[in-house]
C-alpha cells in the first residue's frame, strides 16, 4: 500500500483528501503545518507528498526546498495543491522542482489521476535503476539544440504538457510547439516519448551501488 503524506492546514480539506485516499487504497498520513509535514516526511518516508503552499510555520515552498537538500527525500514525488492558481504561482512551484501543481478546487478524479501518474513514473525510474537529475540543462546542451529548445526538452522529459511548459517558461503554447518540433527534427525522432528517452539518458544520475 502506497503511503501518501498530506500537508494541509484546512481541517475539512485535510479530512476529505485523506478519506479519498483511503477509498483508493492508499495509506494517508496528515500534517496541519509545514514544519510537522517535514518531520513526518523524514520519519515516514512517504511514496508521494501532497502539499498546500500557504501553510503556517513553514510554507509549501520551504517544505519542498528542505526536502531537496535531504538525499532520502529528494526523489519523492511532490504535488502542490493550492488555491493560488495564477501563472506566476504555478511557474514558481514548478521551477522549485514540484512534479505537479493542482489548483483548488480540484476534482477527485483529477487528483487521483495526478497521483497515479506520478507514482507510476517514480516506479518506472526505480525499475530502470537510475534517477535523472533535472536541476540543470547542462547535460542536454550536447544535443546541439537552441537554449530555449533545451529548456523545453528538460521540462518535456519531466512529463509536462505544452501548456505546462508555456507557463513555466513564460512563453506561448504555440512557441513551445515550435521548440518541440525543433527537438524532433534535430534528434531525428517523431514522438515525445522518444525525446524523453534521449533526455533521460543524458540526465541520468546513477544510483550508487550498495554492494562492497
Amino acid at each position: 500500500m502506497k503511503k501518501i503524506l498530506v500537508i494541509e492546514d484546512e481541517p475539512e480539506m485535510r479530512r476529505n483528501i485523506t478519506a479519498l485516499l483511503r477509498y483508493y487504497d492508499y495509506e494517508p498520513i496528515a500534517a496541519e503545518n509545514g514544519r510537522k509535514g517535514l518531520e513526518l516526511a523524514r520519519r515516514e518516508k512517504p511514496d508521494l507528498i501532497l502539499c498546500d503552499v500557504m501553510l503556517p510555520e513553514l510554507d509549501g515552498h520551504g517544505v519542498l526546498q528542505a526536502m531537496q537538500t535531504d538525499s532520502t527525500l529528494a526523489q519523492t514525488p511532490f504535488i502542490f495543491l493550492t488555491a493560488r492558481g495564477e501563472k506566476e504561482d504555478i511557474r514558481s512551484g514548478m521551477n522549485l522542482g514540484a512534479d505537479d501543481y493542482l489548483t483548488k478546487p480540484v476534482a477527485n478524479a483529477d487528483l487521483v489521476r495526478a497521483i497515479e501518474a506520478r507514482l507510476r513514473r517514480s516506479e518506472q525510474q526505480m525499475r530502470r535503476e537510475f534517477r535523472p537529475d533535472f536541476s540543470s540543462t547542462v547535460p542536454l546542451q550536447k544535443l546541439g539544440l537552441t537554449p530555449r529548445a533545451t529548456e523545453t526538452l528538460l521540462w518535456l522529459a519531466q512529463g509536462k504538457t505544452n501548456a505546462d511548459i508555456a507557463t513555466i517558461l513564460g512563453i506561448t503554447e504555440s512557441t513551445v510547439k515550435k521548440y518541440v518540433q525543433e527537438i524532433f527534427e534535430k534528434l531525428g525522432i517523431e514522438t515525445r516519448g522518444a525525446a524523453t528517452v534521449r533526455a533521460l539518458e543524458l540526465l541520468n544520475a546513477p544510483v550508487p551501488s550498495t554492494t562492497s
